[in-house]
């Protein structure tokens, strides 16, 4: 028995937004979590070369927290490429100059340092304060592969839209024998027919279950019956056929 392996693809990627609120966080646990989410580690689907993770919006950079002794002891270096030119900052400075390159510099240094790092970097957006200009990202999905999907949805149910009236229709009947002509002549009967003579007012024929609210109302109206404020069509039904019933008895 051979079994073949599922493999994805690129273009059966489906990259969702996540907002991770850094207030009050320690940084390395907000960074590993970024992390795992732009490596699509948390996907059952994940391939270890592809770049299938998805997008991440850090908020509240500004009030991110550091552990310990962590904020008096933690430099960041930085060189110029040239002699001498190895330039340090220290947390508490870093904070005050953009908050959001403490957060930056911790996730890239959980991604492969590799071109597929630098690809997956590109998809974190990190902002010092709560407002992002990604909430219709983060309700839709992948831009124009959400956008994709709900054009095939809105396609689909104008499809569905067009083919019930289709549905509704009574199926076509054979044509009818000779034999069974009479027998729908008589069963076909006239829609409407006068109440009496010298009375316009047409009155539906047929079963009154199959009559309009206001119809049945009608009726009741022209018999005399008296309809209650909480009666339902049911109601309305039960009192017309005891009437017409007890007029045939009389009779």
């Amino acid at each position: 028995m051979t079994t073949k392996t599922y493999r994805l693809k690129a273009a059966q990627i489906d990259r969702s937004w996540h907002v991770l609120d850094a207030a009050g966080r320690p940084l390395g646990r907000l960074a590993s979590e970024a992390a795992r989410l732009l490596l699509g580690k948390h996907k059952p689907d994940y391939e270890p070369h592809l770049a299938m993770g998805d997008f991440v919006v850090v908020v509240n950079a500004a009030h991110v927290r550091l552990t310990g002794h962590k904020a008096e002891q933690k430099v960041y270096y930085r060189h110029s490429g040239y002699p001498g030119g190895l330039r340090e900052r220290s947390f508490e400075k870093q904070m005050e100059m953009d908050p959001r390159r403490v957060v930056e510099k911790a996730v890239k240094g959980m991604l492969p340092h590799n071109s597929r790092g630098r690809e997956l970097f590109r998809r974190l957006k990190v902002y010092s304060e709560s407002d992002h200009p990604h909430t219709a990202q983060v309700m839709a999905g992948t831009g124009a592969r959400a956008r994709k999907r709900a054009a095939q949805e809105e396609a689909a149910a104008l499809t569905a839209a067009k083919a019930a009236p289709a549905v509704e229709a009574a199926p076509a009947t054979p044509a009818a024998t000779p034999a069974a002509a009479p027998v729908a002549a008589e069963t076909a009967a006239p829609a409407t027919e006068p109440v009496a003579a010298g009375d316009d007012t047409p009155v539906r024929t047929g079963a009154l279950s199959r009559w309009l609210r206001e119809e049945l109302d009608q009726e009741a109206t022209r018999l005399g019956i008296e309809i209650e404020p909480d009666w339902k069509k049911g109601d309305v039904v039960a009192a017309i056929e005891a009437h017409r019933a007890s007029a045939e008895g009389d009779g």
